[in-house]
């Protein structure tokens, strides 16, 4: 895919089921104030896509949250396997605490074949960190701190997302071109 498919896949994402299902109360303030660096990988190994998160870790905390609060780092083709994925994300940690940056910025992740532990790969509840592709999101520590703080019930978040996505089912989700 080019980098322009790759960027549209993510937006329809974002804009259909992160915000558009209210998955993320906090992501619809930042998008729209175009705050989120969506950035396209081209790593063709994983240590490629280290330095490109080294790279971005920097920018992130170089660059004032107004101008850009959270980083979307997209990886298309690297990640097939989720489970190898998933123990990318510890190395991906520890980048972050090489950095110093522990308590100053989060990764959380997504992935097209996300699997909480204990569920089946079909689990719609799966679907709540489900993606086109495989993506660190980088996160301000302080602006989830904010939002949270602004969000009066931000534990029942994730149940809500359940719910949310047992009421659409699988063939809504089809629906939403994801």
């Amino acid at each position: 895919m080019t980098e322009a498919e790759v960027l549209a896949a993510t937006r329809h994402w974002l804009e259909s089921a992160v915000i558009g299902l209210n998955l993320c109360p906090f992501a619809k303030a930042v998008y729209v104030k175009n705050q989120v660096r969506l950035v396209v990988s081209r790593a063709r190994h994983a240590d490629d896509l280290l330095e490109e998160l080294d790279r971005e870790l920097d920018l992130l905390v170089a660059t004032p949250a107004d101008e850009i609060d959270t980083t979307l780092l997209i990886h298309a083709t690297l990640f097939d396997d989720f489970l190898d994925f998933n123990d990318f994300l510890e190395v991906a940690d520890g980048v972050v605490e090489e950095h110093a940056l522990e308590g100053v910025i989060q990764l959380a992740s997504f992935h097209p074949r996300f699997q909480f532990d204990g569920t089946e790969p079909d689990d719609i509840s799966n679907y709540t960190n489900r993606a086109p592709f495989a993506m660190l999101h980088l996160l301000r520590e302080d602006s989830v701190e904010r939002a949270v703080a602004a969000f009066p019930e931000a534990e029942a978040i994730f149940e809500e997302n359940i719910k949310t996505l047992e009421k659409l089912g699988h063939a809504g989700w089809k629906k939403l071109g994801l």
